[in-house]
């Protein structure tokens, strides 16, 4: 038996050599290999040492006093035969260890035999270090002289890696295996942290604003809202359940946002102010930035505005309703970055419609902070040319790269490749194209004399050095960007990879409003639509007033929405609109509109008759948690901004779910499987 600070440990929990009476230590694949059942480990089950601190909770202003350390133990770095540094470390932080190994601490010597990432508990001093070791401020400053130490579970030798090894990166897929190892990296964990750092500080800031967190149900009835959803079957109400004479299974939905509920919330009168951090659900394909379940800061408010009166054209001017939602998420995302990032964010962020979005940076989420532009040149065409798009209903597009103003994009717009793109062309102007350059390019298929050409070239300030990319496109932009807006994306993201260009730091926040109210043009909804008209947000937003009569006349492409996105350097982090609160109006969407069946349309009875009993103008928002998180914590996935993500194929390497069922479980729910 050894003695270790007062307590009598085992020699055994020290020695981790092999034995042939154990296959803890000794089997190689032990995570692939069969498990053996062992009655009782190597696992402390007894009393410890109870923790007196953090391991990045100790300043230079605890000197000399005596501490008690839990943690992982990380990689010994020997300095002498009989001095090591070991680091441990806990979620707050790490802090260096002294351990001195002269023949009074001969105890101290299986540290260095323990598995790296076993939990210890340590007991020791605290030293202030020496000036010219000393690293940043906290733990740095100091190190813990270790006098004994406890053994609480050693880790495996051969784990499938180690999380405190920062030069060696494994796939992304064994790391998701292991995601219980993964979250142990300090990167991770910091993102975990500030994540719960965020929630607070929204949970405070709306409470502060009046607002009740209220949680809505999860287990709701399937409606034609726009997304796949989940479905979830019961057995509840099987005995009653009949379609046409048969039994028939039941299921539930998940939601894809708390939509109903909430605005339900508001027509009640029992909440004026609503939010939630709330879970939804959407079975979409896999993508990068997507998650089916995800989280959204979600919020609805009653009396809100429907707008202006005057017809002010200014594109930094909110046009329409909801000035109070507006109010709320700038007031909100500014204590964020203050309180987060140290940084101070305008009192109001810029506003610019859809239609200037797609035609000045062809997409609906557009990043600002690209110096690229791209502009309608059909205006400055001779008039036969210009006759030639207009009688189509076309415009023609243009972004011009300068070696004056664009030098950082020069490189990146040379070796660009637009082959999935066939509306674009490129044009690359030299002294021997210079009165020619538009009549080249087939694509366009123009005639212009040079007279012309010089016109055109000195309106649009082209000279010999200058990159054209042109592109031809409806007026009327639809969906959500152009084929020189994903060019424009393209070109920034390859000159960011060649290191030619560095988006400015300063965060670009953007309101995108007046967007078509109904649109043809998003495939993610044409599954529903069958070349019906989809809305472009959800059935429940309101057009915008001055668009109310176009509406009601069939003019259904010039209705314009009461909705608005915000948009971070490109990324958009939230959307929501101003409601129908009018029953008839919403009866008229739902029916000559989207054109819904009976059957379709009675899933919205009991909204259509809370709008019938006095229901207030509101409106709402929802910010995208995730996506929000992923940006404050600098990743470029929101996988490591969520504790427990799926892959991007929607599934679960750790819980390996989806899963089958047995027959036998599903067929207490009604349900028979079949062959695809």
């Amino acid at each position: 038996m050894r003695s270790l600070g007062g307590l009598l440990v085992s020699k055994q929990l020290f020695d981790f050599r092999p034995s042939s009476k154990s296959h803890y230590f000794r089997t190689p694949a032990l995570w692939n290999a069969k498990r053996h059942v062992q009655t009782r480990g190597n696992a402390r089950s007894a009393p410890y040492p109870k923790r007196t601190h953090t391991c990045g909770e100790l300043t230079p202003g605890h000197a000399g006093i005596h501490v008690t350390l839990t943690g992982w133990l990380l990689p010994e770095r020997k300095v002498s035969k009989t001095m090591s540094f070991f680091p441990i470390k806990d979620s707050s932080g790490t802090t260096q260890l002294v351990v001195r190994k002269e023949h009074a601490n001969d105890h101290l010597t299986a540290l260095s035999e323990l598995p790296v990432e076993s939990t210890i508990a340590i007991e020791g001093q605290v030293l202030v270090r020496p000036e010219l070791s000393r690293r940043g401020e906290g733990t740095g400053q100091i190190e813990v002289q270790v006098n004994s130490f406890t053994l609480l579970n050693p880790a495996h030798r051969n784990m499938p890696f180690i999380p405190s090894d920062n030069q060696t990166l494994v796939n992304e897929d064994l790391r998701a295996r292991f995601r219980h190892l993964d979250l142990r990296r300090t990167t991770l964990a910091d993102n975990i942290r500030k994540r719960s750092q965020v929630t607070r500080i929204i949970r405070d800031t709306l409470h502060d604003d009046g607002f009740l967190e209220v949680e809505t149900p999860l287990l709701l009835k399937s409606t034609p809202e726009g997304a796949r959803e989940f479905l979830v079957p019961s057995r509840v109400g099987q005995s009653t359940a009949q379609h046409n004479g048969k039994y028939t299974p039941l299921f539930y939905a998940l939601p894809q946002s708390p939509q109903q509920p909430k605005q339900l919330l508001i027509c009640s009168g029992a909440v004026d102010k609503y939010f939630q951090i709330a879970k939804c659900f959407r079975d979409e394909d896999g993508r990068k930035d997507r998650q089916p379940e995800f989280t959204q800061i979600d919020l609805e408010m009653a009396f809100v505005s429907w707008g202006i009166d005057s017809n002010i054209s200014s594109s930094n001017t909110w046009r329409i309703g909801g000035h109070e939602v507006r109010s709320v998420i700038e007031r909100l995302v500014r204590h964020i970055w203050q309180k987060v990032e140290e940084i101070t964010l305008p009192i109001s962020f810029r506003v610019i419609t859809y239609n200037e979005a797609m035609a000045r940076y062809g997409s609906d989420k557009p990043d600002t902070r690209i110096d690229l532009e791209i502009q309608d040149i059909t205006p400055s065409l001779p008039i036969h040319a210009r006759a030639s798009f207009e009688d189509l209903g076309d415009i023609l597009e243009a972004i011009i790269i300068r070696p004056s103003q664009s030098c950082s994009f020069l490189r990146a717009s040379e070796e660009c490749s637009y082959g999935d793109e066939p509306n674009v062309s490129r044009s690359v102007i030299a002294d021997s194209n210079l009165l020619n350059w538009l009549c080249d390019n087939r694509s366009i298929n123009l005639k212009l004399s040079s007279e012309e050409h010089a016109f055109l070239n000195n309106t649009l300030r082209v000279t010999s050095g200058d990159t054209i990319w042109l592109s031809h496109r409806r007026k009327i932009p639809e969906g959500g960007s152009t084929a020189l807006g994903r060019l424009r994306t393209r070109i920034s993201e390859l000159a960011y990879t060649r290191g030619d260009y560095v988006p400015h730091a300063a965060p670009h926040f953007l309101w995108v409003t007046e967007f078509p109210l109904f649109t043809r043009a998003d495939p993610d909804k044409e599954f529903l639509a069958c070349g019906r008209w989809s809305s472009t947000h959800h059935p429940f937003t309101a057009p915008m007033w001055q668009d109310i009569e176009a509406m009601y006349a069939g003019r259904i492409d010039q209705v314009r929405g009461q909705h608005y996105d915000l948009v971070l350097n490109g990324v958009e982090i939230g959307g929501g609109s101003v409601r129908v609160h009018d029953a008839a109006m919403q009866e008229y969407i739902f029916s000559q509109v989207l054109q819904l069946s009976d059957a379709e349309k009675s899933s919205f009875d009991h909204l259509l008759h809370a709008l019938k009993c006095g229901a207030p103008p509101h409106g709402g928002i929802a910010l995208g948690f995730d996506r929000l998180m992923a940006i404050l914590c600098k990743t470029p996935t929101i996988r490591d901004v969520i504790a427990f993500p799926k892959t991007g194929a929607g599934t679960d390497l750790l819980f390996k779910s989806p899963a089958a069922i047995n027959e036998e479980v599903l067929n207490q729910y009604g349900v028979r499987p079949t062959r695809c």
